[in-house]
């Protein structure tokens, strides 16, 4: 059986956007009002501009479920676009620094942006949150949860309790349009962004993926490709405006001494049906992941987005067909999109975890799946003999 992947496929203002699952097993219940549940939310957030107000997301299944149940065959789900002029969209001669157009009409060797910013807009990410919020079906069956939220916009950094379990963060991210869990920073982060608006510029931020549940083992260190703080690293970083993604205390780590970084371990046997198998730690400095593997503790993914590309007063550029100098072009955009953001990594770390577990507890159904896990399970907790 091949492992769990996906695809996309489609533009900014393309008729649809796509996207393609394969290797799901058969029996898993697909939870669709939780998939656009999650594409409503990436719609959303304070800073977002005038093009999400015109789109209404929601998913069609188009292939691999019956009755709400995956077959095992490729999943197939499309997202259509209300704003589709693909065809009759201006042509865009002035790239705007920061973002894929130079670059891109470099690449291809036209004066045209438009063809390579139709695809390299943030648009696309609507694919990957559907995606990742089906295989977030899958995780839930055997007790993973994920929850993403905003950790910093501009210069206002949140203060988050490392003792709030999933359910208190999501209560807490979804009380405001900042999406951030800290009531007082989310406000004063909507001020921010109401400046920057203000000034015509756009701000950019940090935002944070907690995994509670995941089971120890999951990754390996055999393989570079198989390391799952790269794998998550890698999914992270693909997302559109991600410049840097790190892991736990990330480069926090580069500035202490050893006896500050490593999370010392402990045993409880009142903590062994969890997660951890009753190993504790003093800390999670780890954030859930060691030597490339899990290790039972709650995996902390943290991720800086710069600020959009397209500002409102425009950039020093040039025009491709003249060379002469001149202002940015300006394409309908955010002013803010670190919480949509949050969102998107929220879900692609989800599918990486599902990737993850499935290749470690792989099988054609749910039910081989569940047995596999659960026999790993009860030979971890038995290391050592009874406790």
């Amino acid at each position: 059986m091949a492992g769990l992947d996906y695809r996309t496929a489609g533009e900014s203002h393309g008729q649809k956007l796509v996207a393609l699952i394969e290797g799901m097993p058969a029996g898993v219940g697909i939870d669709i009002e939780l998939v656009d549940g999650e594409l409503r939310r990436r719609q959303g957030g304070y800073g977002r501009g005038g093009r999400m107000a015109i789109e209404k997301d929601t998913v069609t299944v188009v292939s691999g479920l019956r009755r709400g149940v995956t077959m095992g065959s490729p999943i197939a789900l499309e997202i259509a676009n209300k704003d589709w002029r693909i065809d009759d969209a201006p042509p865009v001669h002035r790239p705007r620094p920061g973002h894929a157009d130079l670059a891109g009409s470099l690449k291809w060797l036209t004066t045209d942006c438009r063809e390579t910013l139709e695809r390299a807009s943030a648009r696309e990410t609507a694919a990957r949150v559907a995606a990742g919020a089906l295989a977030r079906c899958l995780i839930r069956e055997f007790g993973i949860e994920t929850v993403g939220f905003v950790k910093r916009i501009g210069e206002v950094e949140a203060r988050i309790d490392a003792e709030w379990r999933v359910e208190e963060l999501v209560r807490r991210r979804n009380a405001n349009e900042a999406y951030c869990p800290d009531e007082w920073s989310a406000a004063a982060m909507i001020g921010a962004i109401k400046q920057a608006k203000r000034d015509k510029d756009t701000l950019g931020g940090i935002v944070e993926v907690h995994v509670h549940g995941a089971p120890p083992g999951l990754g390996s260190c055999m393989r570079r490709q198989d390391k799952l703080d790269g794998r998550l690293m890698q999914a992270v970083g693909s997302i559109q405006a991600i410049k840097a993604v790190e892991i736990g205390l990330g480069f926090g780590a580069a500035a202490l001494p050893g006896s500050e970084v490593h999370d010392e371990i402990g045993y409880d046997a009142a903590l062994r049906d969890t997660a951890s198998l009753g190993f504790t730690r003093t800390r999670n400095n780890a954030g859930g992941i060691e030597g490339g593997m899990t290790n039972g503790q709650p995996i902390v993914v943290r991720a800086a987005m710069k600020p959009i590309s397209t500002l409102l007063r425009g950039m020093d550029s040039v025009n491709l067909i003249t060379k002469q100098p001149e202002r940015s072009d300006y394409e309908r955009s955010d002013v803010c999109s670190v919480p949509a953001a949050s969102v998107v990594a929220e879900n692609v770390v989800a599918f990486e975890i599902a990737r993850v577990f499935l290749d470690k507890f792989g099988g054609d159904t749910l039910t081989e799946v569940r047995a596999a896990y659960e026999n790993f399970m009860e030979a971890a907790r038995g290391i050592g003999g009874p406790t």
